[in-house]
Order: structure tokens, then C-alpha cells, then sequence
């Protein structure tokens, strides 16, 4: 039967991973219910039926103890060894030959006539290709264009050729090989001839008939020397160890730029990411590992935020470390900080503004105004740096201000309660301290992102500042209006396609990874993706509902953060028609951690005998999964059954 086939076809081995996950969960939640809810008849249950609760942010009385520091030093040395490990080669060619209008052809010259077999080059800055041709004599030359396009260029004469060394802008700092035509002669000279300069190439090896690299012996290259003074460095082919992949080719190559001094070839998003990643670099080199350490760091400092925050929350060591251990076993916190990607300083700043609003929404209504101030003060510091780092910071200001002004309303209420007076002084003080700190400093900090903008278009630099004139005048904040403009227009009017580009309910279930790269050798196979680990996001989720039961139901203020939190990352991509992805959900992340961390929270105050185990085994079957799709996430090598029997949870869906 046909419909039986498919159905065969359709299935694979994996399949039976997701639904113990589910079954499992099914569980923990049926669990969580019964320990939630006081036994029929006691005096809690009374008071439940008959006390309605009132909204409150409990003073936070729950600050880091000495027992804390052992287990989140374990969780960052852990973390922060697997941030590293494999993260990308940490040498790779740094000397570039540089093409211009005047100096746009080099000739490369053999000792002895060779046939070769393979031509392998490591592109640079700017676009463009080169003109490729082989010679025996130096006299007649014989340009290579791509095979594929041999029989096109056979029925349409006019067609142009295919060049054989391409360098267009999604191939830029990797190792390429250049398409040879398959009847060349054997050949003694080289000429490379720049299209569209200026144009850099790092590294150039030619290989011979018996498939070896040419020897540095062997060859003559007077014009570019510098395309044969790190041939160590050749790899046998291409990898994300050794090349770019995804989006560093705009954000790894912008970073690249400001260090340089050169207008940016990418301004869809603010400036200050990529400039934090340009740290990077300039401390490590321009290497995959240099552009991608700074971003990895940052992935393990999330943790540690993560941990103080769940501690203020809750204030025990248990929930922090459990919670804090599935944010470090989350497939996109771990996949998408070891990418040079700007997405990881806009959720890390997001999580340190919403743990300092924290912070001032739970001061305790007696405590100097100084301390309510600092936490506001730090919350929008941290604001106004994501902000200049990524537009999606913006969608927290939202959840901000909801925060902020419960807090204003709630604190009335108690200066009424508790007969107090100067709710008018302290609410006009708040007022004009918040203008200045998440509208006054955030301006200044997301102006002064610009600064390399200014360099690039020769205005001058002084003790780290820049201070030429014109970047503070009409000729500066020009640079900077249209830059506002045209992000605004790129991100309201993108019309792309993507294979792996998904849907916000996609993101919920975990429906459509991105893959990020992917190589076979032989029977073994190197691939990663962004996603979620299904224990976190599929039981966060779940959580999250839970957590808007218990703000309509108990008035619970923490969960009320949490789900704000959640929303004004997650709402604002509803409506958007624009190609998006999963890891756009990223931020999101954080508040389905905090909600389970919630019902952990819930369950450990409670007198149930399993209450402990519950926890540790959620967080030990997150950790599982997690060891599972290691391969995954990393690009490790295994054998390509390995993702068809235990990683492809959701055939057509999930590329494994």
C-alpha cells in the first residue's frame, strides 16, 4: 500500500527520542501540579480559597554565599573548557597581497613545467574574482573557467565565462580551490589578474600531478611573496576550523574593517558588536579562533549572570546550579556564542538590564534612594550597550518600562499602607534619573558606537576619542541618520528566501534548526546546527504558561518578570513578514530558564519526598541530551549513522 510506504518512509529510528522526551516531561509537569498544590483542608489550602493575593516583588534578601562560589566555578571552568575546545584554528594566513588599479595582475613562475592538479587560495577583503591563466612558455595563455559551464558556453557564444577563483562576499576569509579546466597542458607560469580591485589575497598553493603541494622550492613569485610565506598554514580543505561560515562573513569581516580603518561593507545592525568582536581580533589575530573567542567568553560570562540571578531570585544553591546547568546545556546559548555572530552581546546586555531591573523593582521600600538608584542606573547602562549592539535590545526596553512602572504603582500602594511620606519626591527624582540613564546615556553610547565610521572617513582620533569636529556635526550625524535610516528600511523591506528560515511557532516547538555547516567525509560526517535542547525549550514553554497562570491566579510577581520578559522578545516577531530565523528566539531563552528555575523553585519548598530527585533528574536529562547531540554542535566527526539513529528527532525538519 502506497500510504503505507510513506508512512515507512517517513519514519526514522530517532523518532522514539522525542517521544520519551515528551512522556518524560508529561510527568515531571503531572508532578509538579500535585506538589504545588496544598493537601485538601490545611490551613494553606484555606488560605488559598479564601485570601486573594496581591501582586509584589519580595526584597531581594538573597544575595551570593561562600557555599555558592564551588559549584559556579565548576559550572564556568566546565563551560568555558567546552566554549573553547575546537573553537577554530588559532593561525591562519595574516599577511595579504593587495590587488589596486595600478598593480591588479601577478605572474607566478614553476622551476619546471608542471601539470597541475589542484589550485587552493585563502580570499581576503572586497569582492570580485581573478582572472586565471595558464601558460608553458609565458607567451600563449590559456584562461580556466568553471567545467560546469563548459556546455553553456558551447550553445551560447556570447555568454561570459565563469572565472575559475571567485572571491564574492560569502566565501571571504576562507580557504577555496579553483576550478581548473580538466585538459590543461603541463604549465610553468601562473597569472593571477584582479577584477574588480582593490582586492586581497592571503595564501595561494599549487599542487602537482602526483595531487602533493608544489614545494615553496619550486617557485618564483617576485610580484606577491606574500601569497607563498605562510604555506605551513594550508589546510588539506576547508572546514569552520579553518574558514568562516554563517554570518561571520559580514560581522567577523566588518570587525576586521574598523580595526583597518575601512568603511564597512555590513551596517544592518549598530556598531558596537562587531567593534567587540574587532577586540578580539586584535588581540588574536584576524583567525577564526580570534574572531570568535571574545563571543565565546561572552557565552560563559551569561552563565554567570544567569546564576546570581537565579540566586537573588530564589536565594538557593540548588536552583541556581540547576538552573544555570540547563542555560549551559542549551543548544543555541552553546552554538551561537562560538559563532562571530553579534547576537550573543545583545542577549547577554539584555540579561544584565533585566537582572539590575530586578534589582530595583525588589528594593525594599526603606533602603536609601542611593541603592534603588545604582541598580536603575546599571539596568539602563546595559540597555544603552545592547541597544548599540543589536536593534532586538530595544524589544527588552519594552518589558523594561512595563517593570519599571509596576514598580512606581506598587510602591504607592505601600507608601499609602504603611503611612509613609515623599511617594511625589522619590517617583519626580526616579523620573528624571531614568530619563538620564535609558534615554540620556544610551543616546551617547549608541552615537559614540559610530566613532569607527568617523575613522573611516579621515576624521581624527585623540586620547581614545575621537574628536574631530565634523563627527559631532552635520557631516557626523549625517553618517549616523542614514545609517538609522537604512537599517530600518533593510529590516522593513527584506525580501529574501532561505532554506532554514522559519516562523515564530517554529521556534516554540523547535520545529526548523539552522544549519550551519555541514561536510562528509567517506561514511563520517561533520555538521552542525541552532537549535534548542528539547528539554529546556519544549518544558520551558510549558513553564511559561504555568508562570501566567500563577500572575493571574497568585499575583506572583517573579513569574510576572519572567513572563514579560519572555513576551517582549517573542510578541514583536509575530506580526513581522520578513525572513527570520530560530536563533532569533535566543533571547527568549533566558526566560524559559528562569521559568523552570521557577518550578524548581516551587518543588523544593514543598514537603513532597521525590522533591529533589525531580530536579536533579530534569536537569540530568537535560544534560544527557545535550552529550548526545555533542556532535551536533561542534562538527565533531562520527559516522553519518550517528545523526540518523540518535539526532534526527523530526524527520523533513530537523537537517541531520
Amino acid at each position: 500500500m502506497a500510504w503505507l510506504q510513506a508512512v515507512r518512509n517517513y519514519i526514522e529510528p530517532a523518532m522514539i527520542f522525542p517521544v520519551i522526551t515528551l512522556l518524560l516531561l508529561t510527568l515531571f509537569f503531572i508532578y509538579y501540579k500535585k506538589v504545588s498544590q496544598p493537601p485538601t483542608g490545611t490551613l494553606e489550602w484555606v488560605e488559598k480559597a479564601l485570601i486573594k493575593p496581591k501582586l509584589t516583588f519580595l526584597p531581594v534578601r538573597r544575595p551570593m554565599e561562600k557555599r555558592d562560589a564551588a559549584p559556579l566555578a565548576a559550572i564556568t571552568a566546565v563551560f568555558l573548557f567546552l566554549a573553547l575546545f575546537q573553537l577554530g584554528d588559532t593561525e591562519a594566513p595574516q599577511s595579504f597581497h593587495h590587488f589596486s588599479k595600478e598593480d591588479r595582475q601577478i605572474t607566478i613562475e614553476l622551476d619546471t613545467a608542471e601539470e597541475l592538479s589542484a589550485i587552493m587560495f585563502y580570499t581576503g577583503l572586497w569582492t570580485g574574482h581573478y582572472k586565471l591563466e595558464l601558460s608553458a612558455d609565458g607567451l600563449v595563455w590559456h584562461e580556466q573557467i568553471n567545467p560546469e559551464d563548459e556546455s553553456a558556453q558551447q550553445d551560447d557564444k556570447k555568454a561570459a565565462p565563469s572565472p575559475a577563483m571567485n572571491q564574492p562576499y560569502a566565501h571571504l576569509f576562507k580557504w577555496r580551490n579553483a576550478d581548473l579546466n580538466p585538459d590543461n597542458p603541463k604549465v610553468k607560469y601562473i597569472r593571477l589578474t584582479a577584477s574588480n580591485p582593490p582586492m586581497e589575497l592571503g595564501e595561494v598553493a599549487l599542487y602537482g600531478e602526483d595531487g602533493k603541494m608544489i614545494p615553496l622550492s619550486r617557485i618564483w613569485c617576485k610580484d606577491a611573496p606574500e601569497l607563498f610565506d605562510e604555506q605551513e598554514l594550508v589546510p588539506d580543505k576547508a572546514t569552520y576550523m579553518n574558514s568562516m561560515y554563517f554570518d561571520e562573513i559580514y560581522h567577523g569581516r566588518t570587525a576586521f574593517e574598523h580595526l583597518r580603518g575601512i568603511y564597512p561593507y555590513e551596517v544592518t545592525h549598530p556598531p558596537l558588536g562587531k567593534e567587540i568582536i574587532a577586540v578580539s581580533i586584535s588581540i588574536f589575530g584576524m583567525t577564526p579562533f580570534g574572531w570568535r573567542f571574545i563571543g565565546a567568553v561572552f557565552g560563559v560570562a551569561m552563565l554567570i549572570v544567569m546564576y546570581i540571578f537565579i540566586k537573588n531570585l530564589f536565594g538557593k544553591t540548588s536552583v541556581a546550579v540547576c538552573g544555570t546547568m540547563l542555560f549551559g546545556v542549551d543548544f543555541m546559548r552553546f552554538v551561537q556564542t562560538r559563532i562571530a555572530t553579534i547576537d550573543t552581546y545583545g542577549v547577554f546586555f539584555i540579561l544584565l538590564s533585566f537582572y539590575f531591573m530586578y534589582r530595583f523593582i525588589s528594593t525594599d521600600i526603606h533602603a536609601p534612594y542611593r541603592k534603588t538608584v545604582i541598580s536603575l542606573g546599571l539596568s539602563g547602562l546595559f540597555f544603552g550597550i545592547g541597544c548599540a549592539s543589536k536593534w532586538i535590545v530595544i524589544y527588552a526596553g519594552a518589558g523594561l518600562a512595563v517593570l519599571y512602572a509596576t514598580r512606581l504603582i506598587t510602591l504607592g500602594r505601600s507608601y499609602d499602607k504603611e503611612g509613609l511620606y515623599g511617594y511625589r519626591s522619590y517617583v519626580i527624582k526616579t523620573l528624571l534619573c531614568s530619563a538620564l540613564f535609558f534615554i540620556v546615556v544610551p543616546a551617547v553610547i549608541y552615537y559614540l558606537s559610530y566613532i569607527p565610521y568617523g575613522l573611516a572617513r579621515d576624521m581624527s582620533i585623540s586620547g581614545g576619542m575621537l574628536t574631530d569636529e565634523k563627527f559631532y556635526g552635520s557631516e557626523g550625524v549625517g553618517i549616523f541618520w542614514d545609517n538609522q535610516l537604512y537599517m530600518y528600511r533593510y529590516h522593513s523591506k527584506l525580501i529574501a528566501e532561505h532554506p532554514y528560515s522559519s516562523w515564530w511557532y517554529q521556534w516554540i516547538t523547535d520545529a526548523r534548526p539552522i544549519l550551519y555547516f555541514n561536510s562528509y567525509d567517506g561514511g563520517m560526517r561533520s555538521s552542525f546546527s541552532a537549535f534548542g535542547n528539547p528539554v529546556v525549550w519544549w518544558g520551558g514553554f510549558i513553564a511559561m504558561i504555568i508562570m501566567a497562570a500563577r500572575v493571574v491566579r497568585k499575583r506572583d510577581g517573579k513569574a510576572l518578570l519572567i513572563l514579560i520578559g519572555y513576551l517582549t522578545q517573542l510578541v514583536p516577531w509575530l506580526g513581522i513578514s520578513r525572513i527570520v530565523f530560530i536563533y532569533h528566539y535566543f533571547p527568549s531563552t533566558l526566560f524559559l530558564v528562569l521559568a523552570i528555575a521557577h518550578l524548581f523553585n516551587t518543588i523544593l519548598e514543598s514537603s513532597h519526598s521525590w522533591r529533589k530527585a525531580s530536579v536533579y533528574a530534569y536537569t540530568a536529562a537535560s544534560s544527557i541530551v545535550f552529550i548526545m547531540f555533542y556532535p551536533g554542535l561542534t562538527g565533531v566527526y562520527v559516522p553519518q549513522w550517528y545523526f540518523r539513529y540518535l539526532l534526527k528527532w523530526i524527520p523533513q525538519a530537523w537537517p541531520m
